[in-house]
Formats: C-alpha cells, sequence, structure tokens
C-alpha cells in the first residue's frame, strides 16, 4: 500500500507541452505505480454549485489550478480564449464503459463553457476527441485502429481550413502517455481522467502547433461542481457519476493505475444532480463508479467520526477499514425520495459491499430496481484467490442466497493465470447453479502495472482462453434463456425508451431486471382510466405481458400505460 502515499498535487502538477515535431522528457506526475460506442451527446446545460469553490478540490489542488490558470494562454482561460473556441467544432467518440460516457458528458460541459461548438460528425470537426478504454488489449487495439482512420481524415483535410486535431482521452492517455504521442504523431492532446478541466489550455496549445499532455491523477478531483445535464435514449435514461477510482487492488485490473485512488462526491452535489434530472423528465437514473457502493463522502465535519459499514460475510479487504463519512445506504436512500416515479440503479457494485441496510433499501423502495450487478470474475476459490478478490466461492454464493429473488448481473474472466480445467469447470457450474439474466464475459488480457503482471504468469494459451471464453458464454446463453423463459405468462412493468431498432411498428424498453422487452406500438388504455388510449411514449411506463423471451430479451404484448408508484401498489 506505499504505492498510495502522498498528497494530491493538483490537476495540472504533470503536463507536457512538445514542440511541433519535438520531444519532450516526460515524467509520470501523477502516476500512483511504477457494447457499441454510445450516440452522439444532447445538448446539456453546465451548472456550478458555486463560482469560487470546487467541491473535492484539495488546498494544494486548488493552489496548482490557480498557478496553472495564471500561466495558461490567453485562449485557454474563460472567458477570454471563447471568442477563438467559438469557431471550433468539437467531436467527442466514447469507448468502453459507462463511466466513460459519463466521463465524455464531463469533457464536453467543460469544453461547451469555455465556447466551443458541437460537431454533428467527424467531418464536420475541428477538433476530434477519443474517450477511450483500457481495461483489455482489444479496447486499446480499437483506438490505434481509429487513429489509423483519423490519420486519413487529417490529411484530405482543405487548405483552406484550420488543421484537425486529433486528442485522446481517459484511461488509454493516462497508461500509455508516451507511446500515444511519439507513436502517432497525428495525436495534438493527451488528456487523463482527472485532467479533463485542463483541456480548454491543451486545445489552445494545440492551436498554437505544440503537442501538449496532462494526465495527472488526483487524489481530490470528483468534478463535483461540474454539472452536465446529459440525456441518453429520448430524455429517458441518465447517468449520475457518484465517485471515482478504485483500491481493491485485484491483481489483473488497470484501473487503480489509470484511475487512482477511491474518492467521492459530496452528497448534496450528487442530489442537486438528480433533482434536475427529475425536472427534465428523465425517469431512470444509474449511479456510476468504479466501487459504486464503496461511496463514502468525508466532506461534512459532523460524520468524520462515523464508524465503517461491516462488510459481506466472508468477504476481506486489502486495505483498512475506512471510518468516517457518509455512506452508500444514507446515499440510496435519499436518492430513491427525490421522485416516486424515477426508476434507481447503481453500477458497478463490489460484492463486498452489501451490508444489510442497502439490501433493506432495495427492498422497501419500489423505485430502486430489483436488480445487481454483482462481479464474480472466476467460480475457482483458488483462482479467486490469485485474483485478490476477498472472498471464496462459497461466500459469493452464500451473498447470492442472502439477496433473495433479484436479477442478477456479472463478469467473468476466462483463462486467467495459472487457471486449470477444473477451475474452469467450476466457473461454468457457478454460472450454471446462479443463472444470471444478463453476463459480461471475457478473455484474460494480461495488463502492465498489475500485480499479476509483477507477480504470475499469463501461462494459459491463448487457444484454450478462446475455447473457455466460448464455452462460458453458451452456458451463460443457456441458463439466461431459462431464467427469462420463466417470466413467459407474467405481466412486466416496462420503461419505454423508444421505437424497436429491427421494426418500426415495435417499441422497446427495459424491465425492472434490465432485461430488453420488446412490444407492438399501439394504443393503449391508460389503467388509471383518467387518460384516453393513446400510444406508448419514451419516458411512459406500460404493462407487457410476456410471450416469448430469448437469453437477450423479452417480446410481449401491451397492457396498458401506467405509472411506477400505481404499478408498486397493485403488486
Amino acid at each position: 500500500m506505499g504505492r498510495w502515499r502522498g498528497r494530491s498535487r493538483g490537476s495540472g502538477a504533470f503536463s507536457a507541452v512538445l514542440p511541433p515535431g519535438g520531444r519532450a522528457a516526460l515524467g509520470t506526475g501523477g502516476d500512483l505505480s511504477s457494447a457499441p460506442p454510445p450516440s452522439p451527446f444532447a445538448p446539456r446545460t453546465l451548472l456550478r454549485l458555486s463560482p469560487g469553490v470546487r467541491r473535492g478540490e484539495g488546498q494544494r489542488a486548488k493552489a496548482a489550478r490557480v498557478r496553472r490558470d495564471r500561466r495558461a494562454p490567453p485562449a485557454a482561460r474563460s472567458p477570454a480564449g471563447r471568442g477563438h473556441a467559438a469557431s471550433l467544432a468539437v467531436y467527442l467518440e466514447t469507448y468502453g464503459c459507462q463511466m466513460n460516457v459519463s466521463d465524455a458528458e464531463i469533457a464536453w460541459a467543460i469544453l461547451q463553457e469555455s465556447g466551443y461548438a458541437r460537431a454533428g460528425g467527424p467531418a464536420e470537426a475541428d477538433v476530434i476527441l477519443l474517450v477511450t478504454c483500457s481495461v483489455r488489449e482489444k479496447a486499446e487495439q480499437t483506438i490505434w485502429n481509429r487513429l489509423r482512420q483519423l490519420k486519413a481524415l487529417k490529411a484530405r483535410r482543405p487548405r483552406d481550413r484550420a488543421p484537425l486535431r486529433i486528442g485522446i482521452l481517459g484511461c488509454m492517455a493516462e497508461r500509455l502517455k508516451e507511446e500515444i504521442l511519439h507513436r502517432e504523431k497525428l495525436v495534438d492532446v493527451v488528456a487523463g481522467p482527472d485532467a479533463y478541466r485542463d483541456l480548454p489550455r491543451l486545445l489552445a496549445l494545440a492551436e498554437s502547433g505544440q503537442r501538449a499532455a496532462n494526465v495527472l491523477l488526483s487524489l481530490d478531483e470528483t468534478y463535483a461542481d461540474i454539472l452536465p445535464v446529459q440525456t441518453s435514449a429520448g430524455g429517458t435514461t441518465a447517468f449520475v457519476s457518484i465517485m471515482r477510482g478504485c483500491d481493491n487492488m485485484c491483481s489483473y485490473c488497470i484501473v487503480p493505475f489509470t484511475r487512482g485512488r477511491e474518492r467521492s462526491r459530496p452528497v448534496a452535489s450528487i442530489l442537486q444532480e438528480v433533482r434536475l434530472l427529475s425536472q427534465q423528465g428523465v425517469k431512470e437514473v444509474t449511479l456510476l463508479g468504479q466501487n459504486v457502493n464503496s461511496f463514502r463522502d468525508t466532506s461534512e465535519v459532523q460524520f468524520q467520526s462515523a464508524a465503517a459499514p461491516a462488510l459481506s460475510r466472508g468477504f476481506s479487504t486489502v486495505y483498512r477499514a475506512k471510518p468516517g463519512g457518509l455512506r452508500f445506504a444514507h446515499l440510496l436512500d435519499q436518492v430513491s425520495r427525490i421522485d416516486p416515479e424515477m426508476r434507481i440503479r447503481f453500477t458497478s457494485p463490489h460484492p463486498k459491499d452489501f451490508p444489510d441496510e442497502v439490501l433493506q433499501l432495495i427492498q422497501e423502495r419500489h423505485n430502486i430496481c430489483k436488480q445487481l450487478h454483482l462481479p464474480a470474475q472466476s467460480g475457482s476459490t483458488r483462482v479467486l484467490e490469485a485474483m485478490r478478490r476477498g472472498y471464496t466461492r462459497e461466500a459469493y454464493l452464500e451473498l447470492v442466497q442472502h439477496l433473495g429473488l433479484m436479477s442478477l448481473s456479472s463478469d467473468f474472466i476466462a483463462g486467467f493465470c495459472g487457471e486449470t480445467e477444473d477451475d474452469h469447470q467450476q466457473t461454468v457450474s457457478l454460472l450454471r447453479e446462479v443463472r444470471y439474466n444478463v453476463g459480461f464475459l471475457f478473455a484474460y488480457s494480461m495488463r502492465q502495472k498489475t500485480r499479476a503482471y509483477h507477480r504470475l504468469q499469463d501461462d494459459v494459451p491463448a487457444d484454450v482462453k478462446k475455447r473457455r471464453l466460448e464455452e462460458l458464454i453458451a452456458v451463460f446463453r443457456e441458463e439466461a434463456a431459462r431464467a427469462n423463459e420463466a417470466l413467459v405468462g407474467q405481466s412486466q412493468l416496462v420503461l419505454v425508451e423508444g421505437p424497436s431498432k429491427r421494426s418500426a411498428s415495435e417499441l422497446c424498453g427495459r424491465n425492472d431486471g434490465n432485461i430488453k422487452v420488446i412490444f407492438p406500438d399501439t394504443e393503449t388504455p391508460d389503467a388509471g382510466g383518467c387518460e384516453a388510449a393513446a400510444r406508448a411514449r419514451p419516458g411512459d411506463y406500460v404493462l407487457v405481458k410476456v410471450t416469448s423471451a430469448t437469453s437477450q430479451s423479452l417480446r410481449g404484448v401491451l397492457l396498458c400505460r401506467t405509472s411506477l408508484s400505481r404499478a408498486a401498489g397493485c403488486c
């Protein structure tokens, strides 16, 4: 744990500027150690909690920010640089997890405030920013391939237009900062997950012909004062980031090295954002974090001495218990009270952090979805120990039984270091025993900096990984189909998201268990009898009787329009 010593140096401590064609000696700065892409973002509004204070920003970080702002070229300052930025259009492409979607929203909000416009596509853009993922080699290879495509786009740019600027943001920027700048000369800007506030300055340097990077990891940055009112799926759903980073140090995982230590937003700022989304008509909010249920708001002095909640039975951590702060149960309670017609989800949790208070809230509140993501990673206790997951197979299954009847999703890794055929078969049997509704399964990809990279051997051959992964996927689909088939004949409450992708005559949405439900787009009565028959619209709750099921989705017939509260009262 000595790797985590030290205090935040602020978001501007690591900043390298390269002249055209030149090289710079890049330090590690804040380095703390040695799904299809989403649709384009809808317009949103940037709000700040207070003009002069950034919540979650330490004093040294604040001082570093002030010094950086004074050093920044005029074009990077606000509002001085707005005249120049207003003529530039930015296009954001997002790859990877929901946290990257949230990061893209934050980055766009910062750029919008600085005067940048949003481009409708790459061809219209003056700046293209890729929000990247580094969790597996395949995710990084996708970005390298995309950069080759953008190189051709940059070469075809008309001479009467300003040069196209390319930026790499997020986890890959943090992990491969030097390689990105020196291997791909077309990249002008590199910004890590905690450096988005610095984007206007970095882009101003790029406009002057220099190449710039800021990849510091902060102990303070949560972007708590930046509240982008983002919408997706026709304004029906939204993600709200509540914490950043990870302290678990699982041996396979790169996240602690690309996103830094755990730090949580103040509860007040989260509640403010959720209220704004409710006022805009959003009907489902997903609370986001690398370890969302490890949430711990330490901004309120009166809660500094609060005892740490107990871990799930049979679970342990690599770090000492952290006393003090407002915990996830308190936040979930407060968020669920804001709007009785707004569904609440959260992801991604760690199985160790499910105290009874959280489980009781999920059971009691009709608007907290009875669906949990419960990452297992392996069904073998021996492999789980090598992964440093902090639990055994038996402890995980005991937690599953304690959860009761909930829709479960999970993550699994095939072919981790030292995994035997018997270990693999134990994972197969876990898939059959738990019968997950949704699964995310991948072959192991070793990442530099991780404990596995330094201590273990990636000794499972690629063809064996591939075969084991295919077997896991086949078993998952078989069991998910059985779980979904058990819903045939039942009525499901569905939040309408919009038209089905495959048929304009059908609508689709998701049930409480986060399973896609497809049904005809026809007029239907209101369950309360107060409104005339009408077609369901995005954001409506409807009851659908399930008539068929696959491992991926449900199909049914529309019964009526209703409300979340009314449906809960009928159950």
